[in-house]
């Protein structure tokens, strides 16, 4: 039986760099973990909460908006810089947004002499992340979409994108069937054995009236 890893931990100082940037003596590392973690959280959570009351658009445009690719973290000694990655930051532009999540961000931070940078940075090639592709297929699958058509459709807007390779996978109680099982899809290379492959990967879990069902999506960019 094979030996599963995680494609980004396997990586790690070649292709992949690390999302935090900080240095803390080991009696302190914990807390630090914890407060990365717990700003993380209050963004995604102010994200979806905003998200719910502008949930009236149109299914196109809200099914990969607002989606945060990855969240970096860079601590100085009086400076925390928030980086956020987003697809299509129209949230956040609004006028007061950043404001309003700094002050949640600084209830999150244990010290109260670190002040708050945050920076949003719009994704060039929203579709090349596995994270936005799993949030559009969560969406047509909420909607009573075929679990294989959403995967052919989430396939279909790599199309316009320069990726070598893509792979799909969603388990569960697929069209409600009682038996759980796990269906695949796949086109191109994808080379998971090869370091030098960057291969951007995300697990993400959709809620449905039959149970939780769990999408993985691997993407092979391109190779070093």
């Amino acid at each position: 039986m094979g030996q599963k890893i995680n494609p980004l931990g396997f990586r790690l100082g070649t292709t992949q760099n690390h999302h935090s940037f900080w240095f803390a003596q080991p009696k302190n590392y914990s807390e630090g973990l914890q407060e990365d973690k717990k700003i993380r959280n209050c963004i995604k959570n102010y994200i979806q909460k905003n998200r719910k009351k502008g949930s009236n658009r149109k299914m196109e445009s809200d099914s990969s908006s607002e989606v945060i690719t990855h969240i970096e973290i860079q601590k100085e000694i009086d400076t925390i810089h928030v980086i956020i990655h987003i697809g299509f930051p129209n949230l956040l532009k609004k006028k007061g947004a950043i404001e309003e999540l700094e002050k949640d961000l600084q209830k999150e931070v244990n010290s109260v002499n670190q002040r708050l940078n945050i920076a949003i940075e719009k994704v060039k090639e929203p579709y090349r992340q596995p994270n936005i592709l799993a949030e559009y297929i969560a969406f047509q699958l909420k909607n009573r979409v075929s679990f294989r058509k959403a995967m052919k459709k989430a396939i279909e807007l790599t199309k316009k994108v320069d990726i070598k390779g893509i792979k799909i996978q969603i388990a569960g109680r697929l069209a409600g069937k009682e038996i759980a099982r796990a269906e695949c899809i796949k086109k191109g290379r994808l080379p998971l054995q090869t370091i030098r492959a960057k291969i951007d990967y995300c697990c993400y879990p959709i809620r449905t009236i039959y149970g939780v069902l769990g999408v993985k999506i691997w993407i092979f960019v391109e190779e070093e």
